[in-house]
């Protein structure tokens, strides 16, 4: 099962290599990882989705509790939670089939970053099935170039 941890670090250097490390220990893919300050300077929050079983989460959440730096772990559940990822992706757009791609961002509420001479840079957030969805839609264009940002995520109220 998946699950999305906010994980409070304090902003130092090594941190992220020792919060990814343990995962890799214990043999678990990382299916997402975005990390960013917070509203302090000197905390870090680095949100993690990964696919373990319950009883392997405990144990993943005590080590992490246990490493040196982390302030506060949290497992996010998706109904409690705001989660948004972004998407940049350069798509073919000639004269003919612009309108149509730039009608396609406007249902998506996306935006045009960059305009090419045969290409349209699109921004797009939301949930992975929302992006995921918009993905789909560009393929028949044809995607130049496409990267996502990992998840990023908290809880609601």
């Amino acid at each position: 099962m998946k699950h999305t941890l906010s994980v409070l670090v304090e902003n130092k250097p090594g941190v992220l290599a020792r919060v990814a490390g343990l995962f890799s220990r214990r043999g678990f893919n990382i299916d997402s990882l975005a990390v960013g300050v917070t509203e302090r300077d000197d905390v870090s929050r680095i949100t993690v989705v990964v696919d373990v079983e319950e009883h392997s989460l405990e144990q993943v959440y005590k080590q992490l509790n246990k490493l040196i730096n982390v302030l506060k772990v949290i497992d996010l559940p998706p109904d409690g939670s705001v989660i948004r990822e972004l998407v940049l992706i350069k798509v073919k757009a000639d004269a003919k089939s612009r309108a149509e791609i730039i009608e396609i961002v406007d249902i998506f509420r996306g935006k045009i970053v960059d305009v090419g001479k045969d290409t349209l840079t699109i921004e797009v957030t939301g949930t992975g099935t929302k992006l995921r969805a918009f993905e789909d839609l560009m393929k028949s264009y044809g995607i130049v170039e496409l990267v996502r940002t990992g998840m990023v995520a908290l809880p609601r109220g």
